[in-house]
């Protein structure tokens, strides 16, 4: 199954979304189109690098999103490690580089797939699909760390579960209202059992359920919470209706209808089913770029959120797959309603301060660079700067008038300068800081310069000069003082 499954991903591929002329665009084109999506939208919310299979958490007053990574310029699923993003205000985010990779499992030797974390009792357990050494077929394994940025290590030194097939791949986790932990995966079929109270064995038998209309991978549980009197009453419910509705139930949401895939749904009564079928929630209109699709619900602050991926990055396709959400409201009776993906993203939900320390990192949206990290330091950087690239942020609040800016920053070469503007890379410039060579693309520095006095809360670009064709400098901080 898992062979004739690559050579259908393979050839679809290929045929439908590989082909610059079917994009409409050659590589300079994908770049324009990438500066104009930056200044619009906000989808994807990571452009550094391809960001694959999203998997939402909630861990303190953060949101996390933990991440596979196509690599680029792939024809296939070639993916070694994952990756971590984090916001406040669903707007900006920061990369926290890479958190765990294949080459962390001495037992593994290939394909890093779709991640989920969760935590438990002060620890954070990342369960990841990856190819065993062990056995030859694809495995569960469970990274453990003390934070939630990791860095993780393997937890069992061996595999959490396999058993020679390529079934299992994309593993989802949920904890009950009972503290049982219950952990699903598989391709073509879905596989689920409960969790020890360690979150790193199994305690109880394998379940495999072939029955699930339409499912083909990527599982996620999630428990629809239960309805409060007041809230039944508020909302009008009559037994009837709050009898035939979804509160208080299972859904499991994954990827379905075969190549390409629409994320699908099922309902049931515990986290092992029996599922009944409810319908689609993102149909497939290629409207994605991606022949495949992975979803994750999350609630943060008071907000909904569904997150999925697309092909939509310059240089982005089937196997160059980006990480983007949209904001939802729950349905009368409890249950999801259709999903279309947008480029503009959710609204944002707080403010960037950036009289505090902001990392270089933290975007709402790029072009042209890519990030760094040196996990000794626990140091993640902006890197691969060149004349023209850019980085947008978003609701930057200004509810003090600045008077200077300062970044840090590492240049081996002759470095460059860094033109702050308002609203977009065209509007009104109110600094421009000198970067000098430092000896050293990891020998940091702070640059300081004088910022226009303005108030309120504001976009702001930083652009990148300097000479033509060459790195310029790495960035690893900003702020701005009174």
């Amino acid at each position: 199954m898992y062979n004739t499954f690559c050579k259908i991903v393979k050839t679809f591929s290929k045929k439908y979304y590989l082909l610059p002329s079917l994009y409409g665009r050659s590589l300079g084109v994908g770049l324009l189109l990438g500066a104009c999506l930056g200044i619009y939208a906000q989808n994807p919310i990571a452009q550094t690098c391809f960001s694959t299979d999203p998997a939402p958490m909630v861990s303190g007053d953060r949101l996390y999103v933990f991440t596979g990574h196509d690599e680029e310029n792939a024809d296939f699923f070639w993916m070694n490690d994952w990756r971590l993003f984090s916001t406040t205000d669903m707007v900006n985010w920061t990369d926290h580089g890479c958190p765990l990779s294949q080459c962390d499992f001495k037992w593994a030797d290939d394909r890093a797939w779709a991640p989920q974390c969760i935590e438990r009792n002060g620890k954070f357990y990342l369960y990841v699909p990856i190819h065993s050494k062990i056995s030859g077929g694809m495995a569960i394994g469970v990274g453990v760390a003390d934070k939630v940025e990791g860095p993780y290590r393997d937890a069992l030194g061996k595999p959490l579960y396999e058993d020679g097939k390529w079934d299992h791949i994309d593993p989802t986790v949920w904890i009950d209202e009972n503290n049982q932990a219950y952990i699903g995966w598989g391709n073509p079929r879905f596989y689920s059992a409960k969790l020890s109270e360690d979150m790193i064995h199994l305690a109880s038998d394998v379940k495999c359920d072939s029955t699930i209309k339409r499912y083909v991978e990527g599982p996620w549980l999630h428990k629809q919470r239960t309805l409060t009197k007041e809230e039944i009453k508020k909302m009008g419910l009559t037994k009837k209706e709050l009898a035939a509705s979804a509160w208080g139930k299972y859904f499991l949401i994954y990827a379905g209808g075969g190549i390409p895939e629409c994320i699908a749904y099922s309902e049931g009564p515990t986290a092992q089913g029996p599922w009944t079928y409810v319908g689609e929630v993102m149909p497939q209109t290629n409207d994605t770029k991606s022949f495949t699709n992975h979803s994750g619900i999350i609630e943060f602050k008071g907000h909904n959120y569904f997150f999925y991926h697309t092909g939509w990055l310059p240089k982005g396709g089937g196997f160059a797959r980006s990480a983007c959400v949209e904001e939802f409201e729950w349905q009368r009776d409890g249950r999801l309603p259709i999903m279309k993906p947008t480029q503009e993203g959710p609204k944002p939900i707080g403010k960037l301060n950036p009289f505090e320390t902001v990392q270089g990192e933290t975007m709402a949206f790029s072009q042209g660079i890519k990030s760094e990290w040196n996990k000794k330091q626990n140091r993640v950087w902006v890197s691969d700067i060149h004349n023209g690239d850019w980085i947008k942020l978003r609701e930057v609040d200004f509810s003090k008038a600045p008077s200077t800016i300062t970044v840090t920053a590492a240049s081996a070469l002759q470095g460059g300068q860094i033109e702050v503007h308002l609203d977009s890379i065209k509007g009104e410039k109110i600094a421009t800081v000198d970067i000098a060579p430092t000896g050293g693309w990891e020998e940091w520095e702070d640059f300081s310069a004088p910022i226009s006095k303005i108030q309120g809360t504001r976009d702001v670009f930083f652009l990148f000069k300097g000479l033509k064709g060459c790195k310029l400098f790495n960035l690893d901080k900003w702020f701005v003082k009174e």
